[in-house]
């Protein structure tokens, strides 16, 4: 094994398996979490934190052990992202390409001017789900009519003169990278981001774990594009096989906490061995001057929406099945919160206050 290769597997068993945090804040947001399992409103979570050479780390209700797979949700946009980006590094795309250079079809009107910049920053146009989602995914269609909905989506503003959050951006640039690599994102991520970084536990899509092997979200709770709870909607939600098999770009990879908090080290701490050092940073500055949130490319920008206390250099991302994962470099500190209670209910109980309480500590 090359020795870069392998001091990133090192420094990621260190962040995993290190020496285990006591301090009173972190048993503060360990309770915080306990007390939703005791009241019967969590089935399950893991809190992943590492601050400098400590880490914590605590499994909760059916969850088992720390190394329990979630759906990630839209920290799925993130690792689709630094896919983009390893193509970025090699040449075969820069971010200020069209996107039409890649896909020729996407050719009326104001889409000529959409660029893989603007599809992984939310400023595209594009909506974040297509009007006929629930018929899509009632019907177990493939990914390909996602791809072929997104690239005839009427856009909803001029590319680059707003920002609105749209999933269908991050699906079309999943589709330059397999048009690009004839290889499937599922494979690809695979090969170029997870194994390098010994993420094991983690796939896009289902890969070779079963259903039974990871956790099931608590649908009842399921955001509106996900069924929102509705029982005719449990052959397509969150815990269908369907929907766990379709590796949906924007929102359908798996992964443990430790594994997460391997791939936002790896940006706090670039190796090179998955991107070079000066994309990781250009991924984590403001593409977004202006608008109405700070983006980076595939990530979003702290301090909102991660602990109070976090810094401007923060940065992660949300998932709407409850789970929230962000990382500060002022403090050298990185936080993964997965549970099983969608992001409508836990955002406000579990995923930010434990992130208040996180930040606080560092």
């Amino acid at each position: 094994m090359k020795r870069r290769s392998m001091m990133t597997l090192l420094a990621c068993f260190a962040a995993t398996k290190g020496h285990s945090t006591t301090s009173d804040r972190m048993q503060t947001a360990a309770r915080i979490i306990q007390q939703q399992i005791d009241a019967g409103i969590l089935a399950s979570a893991v809190l992943h934190v590492r601050q400098g050479k400590d880490t914590f780390q605590q499994a909760f209700g059916t969850a088992g052990n720390t190394d329990a797979i979630f759906l990630l949700a839209s920290i799925t946009k993130t690792m689709t992202a630094a896919g983009v980006l390893v193509l970025s590094d090699r040449g075969e795309l820069r971010l200020a390409d069209p996107v039409v250079k890649f896909i020729p079809e996407f050719n009326e009107g104001e889409r000529k001017q959409i660029t893989i910049e603007q599809l992984l920053t939310h400023t595209s146009g594009l909506p974040d789900q297509l009007e006929n989602n629930t018929e899509l995914r009632s019907r177990h269609a493939p990914l390909a009519e996602f791809v072929q909905g997104a690239i005839r989506a009427p856009l909803l503003f001029n590319p680059g003169t707003k920002y609105h959050y749209q999933s269908m951006g991050i699906l079309l640039a999943a589709e330059i990278v397999e048009r690009i690599t004839k290889t499937s994102l599922p494979d690809f991520l695979a090969k170029e981001v997870f194994a390098p970084l010994g993420m094991k536990h983690s796939a896009l899509g289902l890969g070779s774990f079963k259903l039974a092997d990871t956790i099931r979200c608590q649908t009842e709770h399921a955001a509106p594009e996900s069924g929102a709870g509705d029982p005719q909607a449990t052959s397509w939600g969150w815990n269908s096989p369907y929907w766990r098999n379709l590796a949906a770009p924007w929102g359908g990879a798996h992964g443990s906490a430790a594994d997460v908090a391997c791939f936002l080290d790896s940006f706090m701490h670039p190796s090179g061995q998955v991107l070079r050092k000066e994309t990781t940073r250009l991924m984590l500055q403001s593409h977004t001057p202006g608008l109405a949130a700070r983006r980076g490319i595939g990530f979003a920008l702290g301090p909102e929406g991660f602990g109070k206390n976090c810094s401007q250099q923060s940065f992660g991302h949300s998932g709407s099945t409850g789970t929230l994962a962000w990382a500060d470099p002022a403090t050298d500190t990185t936080c993964v919160i997965l549970t099983s209670l969608p992001s409508r209910l836990s955002a406000q109980t579990i995923l930010h206050p434990v992130s208040d309480v996180v930040a606080a500590a560092s």
